[in-house]
Formats: C-alpha cells, structure tokens, sequence
C-alpha cells in the first residue's frame, strides 16, 4: 500500500509542477513530445482515433516519468 501512496503522491507533486513552472519543467516536454506521437499513431490506425491516440502517448509518457 505504500508503493501507491508512494506513486500518488510523486504524480500528484509532478502535475503540480508541470502546472505551475509550464514549459520549463523537466517533465513538460517530454510528456507533449509522448502526446504527439500519441496522436500521429491514433492518426495512422483504424482502431484508435486521434484524441485518444494523444491521451494514451502523454499517459505512457507520464507514467515513464514518475514510475522511477
């Protein structure tokens, strides 16, 4: 239970900080960068359209950013 009090609590502190510092937040752009590959691929397949495409790219990246 820990680890995901843990997890809440770093993503909750990173999403704080995009908020707050923007673009000059070291998470920033390579959650946007994860986004537009995100939407490219929901662009490219039949199965995922792009909003979600995007969504899922910035989870993954996100995820990757605060899963250390």
């Amino acid at each position: 239970m820990s680890s995901n009090d843990d997890l809440a609590t770093r993503a909750k502190a990173e999403i704080s900080g995009m908020a707050r510092q923007g673009m000059d937040h070291p998470s920033t752009k390579p959650v946007l960068v994860g986004a537009g590959i995100g939407a490219v691929a929901g662009a490219l397949l039949p199965v995922v359209s792009l909003p979600a495409g995007l969504l899922i790219g910035a989870g993954i990246a996100f995820w990757q950013r605060i899963k250390n």
